[in-house]
């Protein structure tokens, strides 16, 4: 039978561990550490996410502020309030709800933010270290695979692993991190030929396409590990409630593989989880903190 990675459940027991760490310090700190997200327009999925965010900050005992701008705020504007918490003392995290509106110019966004707050681990700084492989903020939902993995004891070194996506919120910083634990990395992306053969070498194939049920039975080695980074909503024919699916056809794949991420319930959740993890690894140095969370940033 199949290993369920389940991204729920390690969340829920990652939180337990930040809500009590938190507990501990802030009375050091004299303060709890501080999220700010930035988001623009009105797109229906990132409000969804935000609201997500702003929940799990509240179960572990970490300050939100949220900033909702309309889409007609002019680049300059969003500018300025990235460099006002940047110096603003409360605020140890901050992220840009992506995606934004097209109009903006989304990198020198995120260049505007403190490398040191910048919990997403988009600023070319974090990405610069992750290359070097020297401690910094890392990328959410790499991390949270990593650490799915990890929760498992499913070996990275050595191993074969195939990255389909070649995102800079995704597939570039999970190669990355891959090959920093001396994994044996193939990064794939739409262009690749012969995908399938590819993957079909993988012991650890991971699907961030972001086309739903991209991936079939063929395309998997028996006994290997698949991770399905996608989430889609699907509407039938009669239009009922959409069916959320992965890049994943989960239910032929699941009888060949030794474990594999569930569609909804597997990375989704721990990309939320370790964007708190950056936040408070961020308070914690700024207070001089002791921690005993190290081993969740790869």
């Amino acid at each position: 039978m199949s290993l369920k990675l389940d991204g729920k459940k390690l969340s829920l027991e990652i939180e337990e561990k930040l809500k009590n760490y938190i507990s501990v310090n802030k009375t050091i700190a004299k303060r709890k550490p501080g999220l700010a997200v930035i988001r623009i327009g009105e797109d229906p999925a990132s409000g969804v996410y935000v609201k997500n965010k702003e929940k799990a900050c509240s179960r572990v005992g970490i300050k939100s502020y949220i900033f909702h701008l309309k889409d007609t705020v002019e680049q300059n504007k969003v500018e300025q309030l990235i460099n006002k918490l940047n110096l603003d003392k409360d605020i140890d995290g901050m992220l840009l709800q992506l995606p934004i509106p097209k109009k903006f110019d989304e990198q020198r966004l995120i260049s505007y933010i403190n490398p040191e707050k910048d919990v997403d681990g988009l600023n070319e700084q974090n990405i610069g270290k992750l290359v070097k492989n020297e401690p910094a903020m890392r990328s959410c939902t790499p991390a949270g695979i990593i650490n799915l993995l990890r929760s498992q004891n499913i070996t990275i070194e050595g191993k074969n692993i195939v990255v389909i996506g070649r995102s800079l919120l995704v597939g570039k910083p999970l190669s990355l991190m891959l090959l920093n634990l001396n994994g044996t990395v193939t990064m794939t992306h739409s262009k690749t030929t012969n995908l399938k053969k590819i993957c079909q070498e993988a012991d650890i194939l991971i699907a961030a396409a972001g086309k739903p049920n991209l991936i079939d039975s063929s395309f998997v080695k028996d006994g290997a590990v698949i991770i399905d980074v996608g989430i889609h909503r699907l509407t039938s024919s009669d239009k009922s409630k959409p069916r959320l699916c992965g890049d994943v056809l989960l239910g032929d794949v699941i009888p060949k593989v030794f474990a594999y991420t569930p569609v909804p319930g597997g990375v989704g959740p721990m990309t939320v989880t370790m964007l708190l993890v950056n936040t408070i690894f961020s308070w914690q140095k700024q207070f001089g903190l002791s921690s005993n969370l190290n081993d969740l940033l790869p």
